[in-house]
C-alpha cells in the first residue's frame, strides 16, 4: 500500500483527516521546530502502544513495523507546534491513566490491562475529537470570512487533538507503508467503518479499531 492509498484509507477508518498528511505525502517538513526528541525509551514505549493497537497474530504486528520510529520522524517533520506539543503531553497522560486505573505505568501492566485502557482512552478521544471539528471548523470558516473582508492578516486559531487519535493513526500509517504491512492483503469497509484483516484472528485477540 503506497503512502496516499494509506492516507486515504486511515481518513476513511478513522472518519477523519491524518494529520500531517500533507508533509507526510510531499516528503517537506513542516516549518515548526520540534519542540522535543523522542528518546529511545518513548519509541519503545509508542511500539507498545501500537503493539496493543494492532498486536501481532500469524501476521506481523505493530512492533514488526516499528511505528514507534515512525512516530518519532512524524511528529519531528510533519507536525505543527501544537500537534506536537499535545503528543509529546500525551505520552504522561496515558502513563498517568495506567497509573489511576491500575496503579503501574503503561509498560509494567498486562496485554489485557493495556487493552482495556486503550478501549477507554479511545473512547475519550472520539467525544474530544468532535469538540475539535467543530473548533477547527468555525475557525476554517472565521479565517474565510475574514480573507473576504480583506484582512489577509487574521491569524487562524488551532484546537490540537487527542494524543491518542494521534498515536492511533500514526499506528495505522507506520504499519501500513511499512514492509511487514504491505505484505498483508487487508480491506476496508466504510459502514460502519471497521477495519479487517485478510487473516482470521484467532479467539481472544483483539485489535483497537
Amino acid at each position: 500500500m503506497d503512502r496516499r492509498e494509506a492516507v486515504k484509507y486511515i481518513s476513511i477508518l478513522m472518519g477523519g483527516a491524518v494529520i500531517g498528511a500533507d508533509a507526510f505525502l510531499s516528503g517537506c517538513k513542516t516549518k515548526t521546530e520540534s519542540i522535543a526528541e523522542l528518546t529511545p525509551e518513548d519509541i519503545a514505549y509508542l511500539n507498545e502502544v501500537g503493539e496493543t493497537i494492532l498486536p501481532r497474530t500469524s501476521t506481523p504486528g505493530a512492533k514488526d513495523a516499528n511505528v514507534g520510529e515512525f512516530m518519532k520522524v512524524m511528529v519531528r517533520d510533519c507536525y505543527e507546534e501544537a500537534d506536537q506539543k499535545a503528543f509529546m503531553e500525551g505520552l504522561g497522560k496515558l502513563n498517568d491513566a495506567s497509573k489511576k486505573k491500575f496503579d503501574k505505568d503503561f509498560m509494567n501492566i498486562t496485554p489485557q490491562q493495556r487493552h482495556d485502557l486503550l478501549v477507554e482512552v479511545d473512547k475519550e478521544a472520539k467525544d474530544y475529537q468532535k469538540k475539535v471539528s467543530d473548533f477547527n471548523g468555525k475557525e476554517s470558516a472565521k479565517e474565510k470570512e475574514e480573507n473576504t473582508k480583506g484582512n489577509k492578516g487574521y491569524v487562524k486559531q488551532h484546537m490540537a487533538p487527542h494524543y491518542f487519535t494521534m498515536m492511533k493513526q500514526l499506528t495505522l500509517l507506520g504499519f501500513f507503508t511499512s514492509k511487514p504491512g504491505m505484505t498483508q492483503a487487508v480491506r476496508y469497509l466504510p459502514v460502519p467503518g471497521r477495519y479487517e484483516g485478510c487473516v482470521p484472528y484467532k479467539k481472544g485477540d483483539k485489535v483497537i479499531v
